[in-house]
């Protein structure tokens, strides 16, 4: 009777056009990986990295040869040309940290209007065996599909590190993927742009077969004296930067072996201190000022005043540089052995 019961039921079921699921099915569903479930979710993951970028090149203090390099290699991939013409697929950029190797790669998206990936290494390294190869084909697939495309790819040594170092086979296998990426077999004969920007701050522990992918190889230094005092005036736009000695303080900038973040930072301390000079009713009371809510505060406006040397001289002397004299040295001479503009 209860089988009957049963069979009856299923039989409602099915004229209901409800699919009925085998218990066995259901079980190896529910006991599905997490690794298995999230292959389906790969799709979208390029797209989930794309971001828009308002940076153009005159954002950019100095670096101008770098600029020129990038510049003169996007110009000839994008202009019509003979076969004969293969425009490079790769550029990579290093240097030491912060002399603004991001922002250069923003501003090649943002002043061509591509589609800008940014990737970070942990967007493309997962903890599931194999999964890290499929996402880095799943970036470029949509790269391709978002054409003209600018993919950008941050601490790039990170998965590129040497093969003749010690790596485990899901690193191999992450390598040989990214390789055959950037070899590009797919866009042989397509003049889609699909243009990769990798940076890194240790080149020397790249694995030789990458830099043979990238034979724009292209060193981003510490900013000079010129270069410091345009990126001093950028970060100074709308203020009143009269009585600033840009030359002089462009001079103590390369002595400090400054990088283009810390010149920004130098910039946002100052400025802070003049906020503080300026705002005095409220960096006094600052801990009542900030008990008031969000809608009272947002009623209230800063006042600024004009910038002065102590307000930089001061901030120099906060900011130290991580970049020492023999870690310069390093970049110049591998950028003799190996660097290829």
């Amino acid at each position: 009777m209860k089988a009957h019961l049963e069979n009856a039921k299923k039989w409602e079921e099915i004229s209901k056009g409800v699919k009925i699921v085998p218990r066995k099915m259901m079980v190896e569903r529910n006991n599905k990986s997490d690794q298995e479930s999230t292959e389906d979710d790969l799709s979208g993951f390029g797209e989930s990295l794309i971001e828009k970028s308002t940076v153009t090149w005159k954002d950019i203090g100095g670096l101008d040869e770098v600029k020129d390099l990038i510049q003169e290699t996007i110009v000839i991939a994008i202009l019509n040309k003979p076969e004969s013409v293969k425009p490079d697929k790769g550029i990579l950029l290093f240097g030491p940290p912060g002399t603004g190797k991001t922002l250069l790669a923003a501003a090649a998206a943002g002043s061509l209007k591509v589609t800008f990936f940014n990737v970070k290494i942990s967007n493309i390294l997962s903890k599931y065996f194999g999964e890290s190869s499929k996402l880095i084909t799943a970036l470029y697939e949509s790269a391709r599909a978002h054409a003209p495309s600018i993919v950008f790819i941050d601490e790039f040594d990170s998965i590129t590190l040497s093969r003749d170092g010690d790596q485990g086979e899901a690193s191999r296998k992450v390598l040989s993927t990214l390789l055959a990426e950037l070899d590009g077999f797919q866009d042989k004969k397509s003049d889609r742009l699909v243009l990769t920007l990798a940076a890194t701050n240790t080149p020397k522990d790249l694995d030789q077969a990458v830099l043979s992918r990238f034979p724009k190889r292209i060193y981003t230094p510490l900013p000079d004296k010129k270069s410091c005092q345009e990126i001093i005036k950028i970060q100074l736009r709308g203020l009143d930067s009269a009585s600033i000695e840009f030359e002089k303080i462009g001079e103590m900038c390369v002595t400090n072996r400054y990088s283009g973040r810390d010149i920004q930072n130098i910039c946002k301390d100052a400025i802070h201190s003049m906020l503080h000079r300026s705002n005095p009713d409220i960096f006094t009371d600052i801990d009542k000022i900030a008990e008031l809510p969000f809608d009272e505060l947002k009623k209230r406006t800063l006042k600024v005043s004009t910038l002065t040397m102590d307000d930089f001289t001061g901030a120099i002397a906060r900011v130290k540089t991580p970049v020492s004299a023999a870690k310069l040295a390093e970049y110049d001479d591998w950028n003799k052995k190996y660097g290829a503009g």
